[in-house]
């Protein structure tokens, strides 16, 4: 839905500062890197223990923001900030959960609110997997379970939704009723009481009476009997709506489960619902899964789905990327990754999860337990409770990690070694003993056990293209200073990034704001849209079999002629489509694709200005809606064409400047590329367009600058050859002298040319250079390696930071877009900041 800044205003109770014009407002942004659609965003400038929103007001107005919730005004507001709105509150994060309630009154639905100490997420993803094929569902995104991810997340409703899911968490007394008002459930689910958040909480009790006030005035709640704590707080609540409980033990429960067993990896359950009795399977094996299951059976039971409905979407369950990443470590080691946080009921379920693995049986137990934070619980209490978890849970051997821990270590009962830091656990040579056991690392992120990990875990040899997220965004700000405040960003993420990832490039991209992504082809934007990029993205090359992908995936195409236009306008209105955004390209002299800006030389045309009937055709239609129209410079990276970049702009200018008179909305005008934004910066007009700079090569000089893509790979084997042995197929090179060869397990089909072998080419071995031996092979080649110390196992760069892309382009008589783009889909991408 769209609402106005002056409807806003009034449901808020805002005083309003500021331009006089009316601004839509579709998405509310209360953190700055998550802006995608600027001039429909509205932010909350909210202040947090952590920073203070106001201090972001200046960027996201020169990023395009116009509209702002705030406390206190800015300094000369009126004459820095002149297009904003400003809607002056006494509390930002009340307003914004104030209209976040508002917008809930428009909408008469069911609604599941969650809440709980744990599986609140799961329980959510699991229940929008068995619900949505039949009903459309909004549900939280990922944990937007707090103060300002429940506002957020209600907002999200529209006239198409037909249920929603949200999640609540609480982490002090008093939070749980501003939560109750947005979300106003229909069904209640309560999933578990732990110790998890308990630190802000006098008893447990108090904290499950907070957590209940959820479900005041919500007329069903499902809820498991056999917490006797919290069945004893339920009747203190006297909730007075309808009870949906589920039991392990009492057959009077709405949902009774009367035999558990485990059958090769799945669980067989004998439920009864309501005189029917019926065997579900679950396809895990945890304590945790199992209950979390259970809470979705009996909720999708009382939402109506038949009995087989539930059985098999129930086996079909995916699980959810929380934690628990099992991994192959050193010394016949199996790890456990559960380092992201650490409370009793969560230590539990992951000891839980060790210990009933049954390709883990047999094995000795390892825990590695960091300090538990934020329980409330006096140390002593604490790390009995501690003890006798681990001692019920079958593990072997502690190795504690803490101040807290180190202290209390005596009451440990298995034998155990605690160390007061991270880095002296790494210093002791403790790890380095471990060997043919299972290592669970359980810990919170302040302790950093993602360092211990990386000691134990197996070392793979492989090729790995190392991705520097860092280095992509320091380019972006690189070219951003060239810019006006106000000139909008298009970042090239076509053929899979230059070869980098164009999911993982586009989430950072999307993070920094940038304002169109842009792709070859329909496919590509289809596949960054399933990985939840929703940055404008434009399609640069649509294929006619592809607009049901356009129109599905809200892809943006370009359109380059009369064919290609009037195809699109016909699918459109076949689909029932009105003002789909378009992206004009003109041909300005590149010879390519595009709308000729002087006379039509298109088949069958009757001659005159392409543009003219370009506006006349577009003027009879309403599927379609221009966007932007655009050109490309052909050699703005050099000064010998100057006057020919002159002329292009000069048609550009005018057919360009014709077609925005033509019609009354913004059509954003763009013809700087890449060379184009260093070197024209009278040219920007409304937008640019960022390629091959983004990844680190200058397109003026080829020159490295914030090098992104770095290809490695690992030494396989060293031996030595004594002189006159040919090395490779076809006996291509013969060594000269007794020498020392190295094969690396990269070859041209992970997009090594063949063209650098024979000592053409060379890669660097601990930072020496190291000439191709032979022909490169499909997935090995050889290199020179006698006068280089080096070992198997060492890493090998092809190119990157020391070796430029640019250097190998210049070998190879081609250009850099060809390097990067060249690198196989079966080479690992890694991802650093």
């Amino acid at each position: 839905m769209t609402y106005t800044v002056e409807t806003i205003t009034a449901l808020i109770g805002a005083r309003h500062y500021g331009a006089a014009s009316t601004t839509s407002v579709e998405w509310l942004l209360t953190d700055s890197r998550s802006l995608s659609f600027p001039e429909t965003s509205l932010f909350f400038a909210i202040h947090t223990c952590s920073g203070d929103g106001h201090r972001y007001i200046a960027d996201l107005y020169h990023r395009g923001v116009r509209a702002f919730v705030v406390e206190i005004l800015p300094d000369k507001w009126d004459t820095l900030f002149p297009e904003a709105h400003f809607l002056q509150v006494q509390d930002v994060l009340k307003a914004l959960q104030c209209l976040a309630e508002r917008h809930r009154d428009v909408f008469n639905l069911p609604v599941v609110g969650i809440t709980g100490s744990n599986g609140k997420t799961i329980v959510k993803e699991w229940l929008y997997q068995m619900i949505s094929a039949d009903r459309a569902v909004c549900r939280s995104p990922r944990s937007y379970n707090s103060q300002i991810g429940v506002p957020l997340s209600v907002w999200q409703l529209t006239d198409r939704h037909e249920l929603a899911i949200f999640e609540a968490g609480v982490s002090r007394q008093g939070e749980m009723e501003a939560l109750r008002t947005i979300i106003r459930p229909t069904l209640g689910v309560f999933t578990c009481l732990g110790p998890a958040h308990q630190e802000n909480f006098g008893t447990m009790q108090e904290k499950c009476m907070e957590k209940l006030r959820l479900f005041r005035d919500c007329p069903v709640l499902v809820i498991s009997m056999d917490d006797k704590l919290v069945s004893g707080c339920l009747a203190e609540s006297h909730y007075q709506g309808k009870l949906i409980t589920w039991s392990r033990k009492n057959k009077s429960a709405s949902l009774y489960i009367e035999t558990i067993g485990e059958q090769k990896g799945h669980t067989l359950l004998a439920c009864h619902w309501q005189g029917t009795s019926f065997p579900i399977d679950l396809p895990f094996i945890n304590e945790a899964s199992i209950q979390n299951a259970i809470t979705c059976m009996a909720v999708c039971l009382h939402l109506g789905l038949p009995v087989a409905t539930v059985r098999q979407r129930l086996l079909q369950l995916e699980p959810i990327a929380m934690r628990l990443e099992v991994k192959t470590g050193q010394k016949g080691l199996t790890l456990i990754n559960d380092a992201y946080n650490s409370d009793l009921t969560s230590l539990d379920i992951a000891l839980d999860f060790m210990a009933r693995r049954p390709e883990l049986a047999g094995r000795r137990h390892t825990l590695v337990l960091s300090d538990i934070l934020q329980t409330g619980l006096p140390p002593q209490q604490l790390y009995a409770q501690v003890a006798q978890l681990i001692d019920r849970r079958g593990v072997d051997f502690l190795l504690g990690v803490g101040p807290n821990i180190f202290q209390w270590q005596h009451l440990i009962g298995v034998p155990n070694v605690c160390f007061e830091t991270t880095e002296d656990l790494l210093q002791s040579g403790v790890l380095g003993r471990l060997h043919d056991e299972v290592v669970l690392f359980k810990g919170a992120r302040s302790f950093g056990f993602e360092h211990l990990l990386e000691n134990l875990a197996l070392q793979v040899h492989e090729t790995t293209l190392e991705v520097n997220l860092a280095a992509l965004v320091k380019n972006v700000n690189h070219y951003r200073s060239f810019m006006k405040p106000h000139t909008k960003m298009v970042c090239m993420v076509k053929a899979d990034a230059y070869g980098a990832g164009a999911v993982e490039v586009s989430r950072t991209l999307q993070d920094k704001g940038v304002d169109y992504l842009a792709v070859a082809v329909a496919d590509e934007g289809a596949t960054l849209r399933r990985a939840g990029i929703t940055t404008g993205i434009l399609v640069m090359n649509p294929e006619r079999t592809a607009f049901s992908t356009l129109f599905r995936y809200n892809l943006e195409p370009e359109v380059y002629n009369f064919q290609m236009l009037e195809a699109l306008i016909h699918a459109a209105e076949q689909a029932g489509i009105q003002h789909w955004p378009i992206h004009l390209k003109l041909d300005t002299g590149m010879c390519r694709l595009g709308f000729n800006p002087t006379d039509s030389s298109e088949p069958g045309s009757t001659g005159g200005s392409d543009i003219d009937r370009l506006i006349q055709r577009l003027k009879r239609q309403e599927a379609l809606t221009v966007r932007s129209v655009f050109s490309h410079f052909v050699g703005s990276d050099s000064p010998d064409f100057d006057a020919f970049s002159q002329q292009q702009f000069n048609l550009f200018e005018a057919a360009s400047r014709r077609i925005q008179e033509a019609f009354p909305h913004r059509i954003l005008r763009h013809i700087c590329n890449s060379a184009g934004i260093e070197r024209f910066p009278d040219r920007h007009l409304d937008m640019v367009r960022l390629g091959l700079g983004l990844y680190g090569v200058s397109p003026i000089t080829d020159a490295p600058q914030g090098t992104v893509s770095t290809l490695k790979t690992t030494i396989l084997q060293v031996r030595e050859v004594p002189a006159g042995t040919s090395i490779g197929y076809s006996r291509r090179t013969v060594v000269e002298r007794p020498s020392r060869i190295a094969v690396l397990p990269i070859g041209y089909a992970d997009g090594l040319n063949r063209r650098l072998g024979n000592r053409r080419g060379c890669c660097l071995v601990n930072g020496h250079e190291a000439p191709y031996l032979g022909n490169i092979c499909m997935d090995v080649c050889m290199i020179d390696v006698t006068d280089i110390p080096c070992h198997e196992g060492d890493s090998v760069e092809i190119f990157g930071e020391q070796l430029p892309v640019s250097r190998l382009s210049h070998l190879l008589d081609t250009i850099p877009y060809e390097i990067l783009t060249s690198v196989s889909n079966r080479v690992k991408r890694v991802y650093y900041r």
